[in-house]
């Protein structure tokens, strides 16, 4: 059994776990699926909007794939995620990598 199909086992027991999705999310992206990590990590940003991780590496990926508009929008709302939680070394990171796009 593959990594990514323990871990969607995992998911399936407990489908709410946000670690657990995020974990299937950077084991597409590592199997070379980058489309189907963005769709993983978008879900995420939808049920588990304080994740601040889910925001930064969906809008790295979506860069990756060419989509620079939505990677500059997804950061964006990253960015107000992480000052919202109070996460000053995700935000920097994240403005950092918006001025790299």
């Amino acid at each position: 059994m593959t990594r990514r199909e323990q871990l969607e086992q995992l998911l399936a027991a407990s489908p709410g776990d946000a670690f657990l999705q995020y974990a299937v999310a950077m084991t597409c992206l590592s199997d070379g699926q980058p489309a189907e990590a963005a769709r993983r990590l978008a879900d995420i940003n939808q049920q588990h909007p304080d994740n601040v991780a889910a925001w930064f590496q969906r809008g790295k990926v979506l860069a990756q794939l060419g989509e620079e508009d939505d990677a500059r929008s997804v950061i964006n709302s990253g960015i107000a995620v992480a000052r919202r939680v109070g996460d000053s070394h995700a935000e920097g990171e994240m403005r950092a990598f918006l001025d790299m796009l």
